[in-house]
């Protein structure tokens, strides 16, 4: 996909099935991809692939169906499916090896292109660390960086805390559904307001 330009909505949802098919994670994606021309192309060619590779059944390929009510759950939650190489999709996450093809995203998508920090750390943090790692974010967020890090107790949720005027961006382990740990969903909700919260997984993952 060449950068900048946006997917059809018939196109997202075939980037989502082949995505949420068995046995194919970012990379296969791209190689799918790249060797058939297309994703649709792809999906085609999946069934094909597993009686040819030996598997004892057929492959469990995402249907339309199945695809199509994700996206209705999505869209109900102001989800967002941002794919690799559309404006929003983060720049620096585009340039690594194996770039998730589709980014499910809630919040404010802009600050998905900004500069960003990571900021990590031990669940376990010291009442020092997690005061040092939320000064930290809110020093990088005024001077502009938007701050990444996991919505994890400890350093994680202090860096949350330490940026959510300036910006912060929490990665979720798992989907949109299934908020780890819970009791950091009222976190969550105030990240919405100036940053956004993404996953690549579905969303009850």
């Amino acid at each position: 996909m060449r950068e900048g330009v946006r997917l059809s909505e018939e196109q997202r949802l075939d980037w989502l099935r082949l995505i949420r098919s068995s046995n194919v994670g970012p990379r296969t994606f791209r190689d799918l991809v790249n060797y058939y021309g297309g994703v649709r192309a792809a999906l085609a060619a999946l069934p094909g692939l597993a009686r040819r590779g030996g598997a004892a059944g057929p492959a469990r390929i995402c249907s339309v169906e199945e695809a199509e009510a994700e996206l209705k759950a999505a869209r109900a939650r102001r989800i967002n499916f941002v794919a690799l190489g559309e404006p929003e999709y983060p720049p620096w996450l585009q340039m690594i090896d194996d770039p998730p093809p589709l980014l499910a995203t809630r919040g404010q998508l802009a600050i998905l292109t900004r500069p960003l920090v990571a900021i990590v750390g031990s669940r376990n943090a010291s009442a020092t660390g997690a005061k040092f790692a939320e000064r930290l974010a809110h020093g990088l967020g005024d001077a502009g960086y938007g701050i990444v890090s996991g919505l994890a107790r400890g350093i994680d949720a202090a860096a949350h805390r330490g940026s959510l005027k300036s910006g912060t961006i929490a990665v979720l382990a798992g989907g949109h559904d299934r908020i780890y740990p819970p009791e950091h969903e009222n976190l969550l909700e105030n990240i919405l307001d100036d940053g956004a919260v993404v996953s690549e997984m579905p969303l009850a993952w």
